[in-house]
């Protein structure tokens, strides 16, 4: 299978944890999405954003399937296109990790990153 690299996707480990995430959080898969984008800031000069979200805004790009959407704002999709949302639980950190082609750089704890 060859990767999109138009999109942005989710590996199924990450996908299973935001489904904890979102049962935790009393939100459903059915009118919530995750919402990713990038702001200015970290340490190496742009942060990532991740969190559940229920209002698409007008210029949003729509990723994902029928089961679970990600959303993220074009500007953001221009620094994360071709990226892939993972999960770690191992013990060398713990959390969710963009797997970003663009970045030329990225901080030690995964956070953020320069193009």
């Amino acid at each position: 299978m060859v990767a999109d690299t138009t999109a942005i996707s989710i590996t199924d480990k990450a996908r299973l944890k935001v489904y904890a995430l979102m049962n935790e959080s009393g939100v459903s898969p059915s009118g919530y999405f995750v919402r990713v984008g990038v702001k200015g800031g970290g340490c190496s000069g742009l942060s990532y954003e991740l969190d559940f979200d229920d209002e698409i805004k007008k210029g949003d790009m729509e990723f994902g399937d029928d089961q679970l959407k990600i959303v993220c704002d074009m500007k953001s999709f221009l620094y994360l296109c071709g990226t892939e949302l993972d999960f770690s639980d191992g013990l060398n950190g713990k959390g969710f990790n963009f797997v970003n082609p663009n970045a030329s750089r990225t901080c030690g704890c995964g956070e953020s990153f320069s193009i």
